[in-house]
């Protein structure tokens, strides 16, 4: 991993204009996590035009930042991507524009580290795409997700973006193996969530009825003897929405270590699946310059297309 060993001072283009000061230097100085960017804007390192700023200070054109020069520690930095995980990642894009790209992540990968994950999908796209001067995450997929997942290039197309998404002009498709038939007359399910701490201090969700509104659409896609093959689409954007919805349905998905259950685990076993089967097959989004309508698929995957034919097999 590249470390500053000197004082940079760099000015900032239109494309960073907004950008926060810490999203700015996490880009600049790859490898280092988020606690020592804090850290050094708190002790007044970074200067921008030679006075101190907040961790959360946006940039404005022309503005000159301080970088100082770092040295990290090997329990401090941010892993270096691998070779495998660079080539994996590199080969990964599914399409690029002059502000965003979209990625085929694939499963088993966080979108970005923390809590014990020294590497996340952002931070390793980051050494790789060392031609962007900017990237971020538009939105997130779950750690065993695959599929579509959007980023910007450029704070502009971030704005644009997230727009999108709040005003729900963004549209995602998943296609996902739960356990049991699923009635094709349920096409939707609508249940508050609710957030909460388990107690090994894991994250989940339950269905509460003092949780945020929350609904998805369903569809079935193919029926097999024990399992069906739904395609899924949040109309709300909550965590773990897909999988709390379809638990809650009476149809867990299979591979889910969180939410399912013990026969749906000895399912799983028979079909050979080994991670969770949700995956982001396709995502609509409008183009942040032209507005028009950008159309995105992801293939499923070798490993998940061979378990849907093993089920296909034993139905």
């Amino acid at each position: 991993m590249a470390e500053g060993r000197e004082v940079q001072w760099i000015e900032v283009t239109e494309g960073q204009v907004g950008q926060r000061i810490d999203n700015f230097l996490r880009t600049r100085l790859k490898g280092a996590p988020k606690a020592l960017i804090y850290r050094i804007v708190r002790k007044g390192e970074v200067r921008v035009n030679k006075k101190r700023v907040k961790v959360d200070y946006r940039l404005a054109l022309n503005d000159l930042v301080r970088v100082p020069p770092l040295r990290l520690a090997p329990e401090e930095a941010v892993r270096e991507v691998s070779d495998n995980l660079r080539n994996l990642l590199a080969g990964s894009v599914l399409v690029e524009g002059p502000g965003w790209l979209v990625i085929n992540k694939p499963s088993g990968l966080a979108v970005h580290g923390g809590s014990g994950v020294k590497i996340g999908l952002i931070e390793a796209l980051r050494q790789v795409r060392e031609d962007l001067d900017f990237l971020e995450l538009v939105h997130r997929l779950d750690r065993d997700t695959s599929g579509c997942l959007l980023l910007a290039k450029s704070r502009p197309a971030l704005l644009s973006l997230n727009e999108a998404l709040k005003g729900r002009k963004m549209d995602k498709q998943y296609l996902a193996l739960v356990a049991g038939r699923w009635p094709a007359r349920r096409d939707y399910v609508s249940a508050r969530l609710d957030r909460f701490e388990a107690g090994n201090g894991e994250r989940r969700v339950r269905v509460d009825p003092a949780g945020k509104v929350s609904r998805t659409r369903f569809g079935v896609r193919e029926t097999f003897a024990n399992a069906t093959l739904i395609e899924a689409e949040p109309v709300t954007g909550r965590t773990h929405q897909i999988r709390v919805h379809s638990a809650h349905a009476g149809h867990p998905l299979l591979g889910d270590d969180k939410y399912g259950t013990r026969s749906g685990e000895a399912l799983a076993g028979r079909l050979g699946l080994n991670r969770l089967f949700l995956h982001a097959a396709a995502l609509t989004f409008p183009e942040p310059d032209s507005g028009r309508p950008v159309h995105v698929k992801a293939p499923l995957g070798e490993e998940l297309s061979a378990v849907l034919e093993r089920a296909r097999k034993q139905s």
